[in-house]
């Protein structure tokens, strides 16, 4: 009976440990998630514009999303975007993480890898700013480049055709280093013996990254593809900076739309409404893909 309290004790010690160590991240979770969007589904019951009074209105706003022609293009210009930052920065994250691990200079390797991830570490704004300079139309650093080469100069992020094509780029400028990082440290930790085996069947190094090193990378690969289709639909500082939804509109996603009807519009009902459907999205998409990833093991 003693040995079972003593026993018993060390089980309550141990539990007590471990949720001394969860416990953090679960208040985070309650505080800047869980209670953010059980707030936000309140607030779309209403009609409220920031005054003092509500006036219960119920699901409205959701019947209105449907026959809002705006929202739905805003939406379709999220997954635009989404469809032109995440397949891109998946391959070139892959690829860069497979090329810095043949780099057996230390110091070389390392070098590389602090340079990917730096523009991961200064913010949006700073991000936009810079490469607002680099596309400007005359004076900016790629159309002095191409004009020195005689080619005609480009009106980057006043084309209604390119500007959400610079976007992407700059999205991906940013989040690329960090993506490396993941992949190269999951590359890190497959087993050097698996390789040794491929080589002695006379499998190439094509056979073997398709064979051995992409599908150990599932789950690595997964976690960037849901965390790049949420940072997609999340941006907008950097558009907000670089082109304020324009021009003609061809950049006002749905992050910026929402922003625009609550805020500007001073509809925050509405836009607390549209923030739930956005989450509903990326909740689906993300359960879908963790879905595919599941059969497929």
């Amino acid at each position: 009976m003693k040995q079972k309290g003593k026993m018993s004790g060390k089980k309550l010690k141990q539990m007590f440990v471990t949720y001394t160590f969860v416990l953090p991240d679960f208040i985070g979770l309650l505080v800047f998630i869980i209670i953010p969007i059980i707030y936000s589904f309140y607030m779309s019951l209403y009609d409220w514009n920031f005054a003092n009074i509500k006036q219960f209105i119920g699901i409205q706003n959701y019947v209105t999303m449907f026959s809002d022609s705006e929202w739905w293009q805003s939406l379709g210009r999220t997954f635009k975007l989404t469809l032109l930052y995440v397949p891109a920065l998946f391959i070139l994250s892959i690829l860069f993480a497979v090329l810095i691990n043949y780099v057996k200079n230390e110091k070389a390797a390392g070098f590389v890898k602090t340079a990917f991830l730096l523009p991961y570490s200064i913010t949006s704004v700073i991000a936009s700013c810079l490469w607002m300079f680099l596309y400007m139309d005359r004076s900016g650093f790629i159309n002095v480049f191409l004009k020195a080469f005689g080619l005609k100069g480009e009106k980057f992020l006043g084309s209604t055709s390119q500007a959400m094509v610079c976007i992407a780029v700059v999205l991906i400028w940013i989040n690329l280093g960090y993506n490396i990082i993941l992949f190269l440290s999951a590359i890190k930790d497959i087993p050097y013996s698996y390789y040794e085996a491929a080589k002695l069947d006379g499998a190439n190094s094509w056979q073997t990254f398709w064979k051995i090193t992409f599908p150990l990378l599932k789950p690595t690969s997964v976690f960037v593809l849901i965390t790049s289709v949420i940072a997609s639909f999340q941006c907008l500082d950097l558009i907000m900076v670089m082109t304020g939804g324009g021009p003609a509109k061809s950049t006002e996603v749905a992050s910026l739309y929402i922003y625009k009807q609550s805020f500007e519009m001073m509809k925050a009902g509405y836009g607390a409404g549209l923030s739930v459907v956005m989450f509903l999205i990326l909740t689906v998409l993300a359960v879908i893909m963790l879905k595919i990833n599941g059969k497929e093991e």
